[in-house]
């Protein structure tokens, strides 16, 4: 009967260790780009309502900053604009890996003669990237930009992407 006792208190003692383990609080902290910082709060912010005991602390201070603070062991993950050059990772504590998450426009930019300070909508500049405007004279950007004179000239779409990285 006493091995019985003893089963049954390590049972207890194993339920309570893992009762311990998973109300444990976990604080992930992470820093960098400012760019995606507002995804980021978005995403933790529902990972955490799924995963109430965890917590990720992200610090928008810049990607330098992101890249020395994971050089210096401060956090657990850092974000930069661009991948860290082949110097800056000799300097890392361990091997990193680059993970793009998150790209974005900063600003469309046009060559046009007169330079016209032309207006766009979000829709009007996903069409021309998807190439459904194709000539500076369409009507979608000729109703946008009333008193300007647009040429029956075709857009050539030029775009340099550079994605954040974690």
């Amino acid at each position: 009967m006493k091995w019985k006792t003893q089963i049954a208190a390590a049972a207890v003692v194993a339920a309570l260790g893992g009762a311990t383990l998973v109300a444990q609080n976990i604080q992930i902290n992470g820093a960098g780009a400012t760019f995606p910082d507002p995804i980021y709060q978005k995403w933790f912010s529902e990972y955490n309502k799924v995963n109430k005991n965890i917590q990720i602390n992200y610090q928008p201070i810049g990607s330098g900053g992101g890249i020395r603070q994971v050089t210096a062991k401060t956090v657990f993950f850092g974000a930069t604009d661009g991948p860290m050059t082949d110097e800056q990772l000799k300097k890392a504590p361990g091997a990193l890996f680059h993970i793009p998450t998150v790209l974005g426009a900063v600003v469309p930019t046009y060559n046009l003669p007169g330079n016209p300070k032309l207006r766009f909508t979000g829709e009007v500049l996903a069409d021309i990237f998807l190439a459904k405007i194709t000539k500076w004279n369409d009507d979608r950007i000729k109703t946008l930009n009333p008193s300007e004179v647009l040429p029956d000239r075709p857009i050539v779409v030029v775009s340099s992407i550079v994605p954040s990285v974690m």
